[in-house]
């Protein structure tokens, strides 16, 4: 079973993120990318992960369909992230239960 959940991730601190590019990418622009979000403290990381971000990079540009609905780029990224966040949603969930 899967489960869709409304949380919104400014009220809760990020424990990871994982960022995985393609294409036409320099590690030394990803790496000036990160530390600016890491200098602008907009985004909160838990103290008990120093590092918080994991990076992949794949020269190659992505893929396209031939009669898709995506268009052709030269790069792209995909962020997986996990934040705390989502301990609001659960608290919710659980107060409905103990009601019933």
């Amino acid at each position: 079973a899967s489960m869709m959940a409304k949380c919104a991730p400014r009220h809760g601190k990020y424990m990871a993120c994982c960022m995985m590019y393609r294409g036409d990418v320099v590690p030394k622009d990803v790496n000036a990318s990160i530390v600016t979000i890491k200098s602008k403290r907009t985004i909160q990381f838990v103290d008990w992960c120093p590092t918080a971000f994991k990076v992949g990079i794949n020269n190659q540009p992505p893929t396209v369909v031939p009669g898709g609905d995506v268009a052709k780029v030269q790069r792209s990224v995909c962020m997986m992230s996990n934040t705390t966040a989502i301990a609001g949603v659960l608290a919710r969930m659980d107060h409905k239960f103990d009601l019933m």
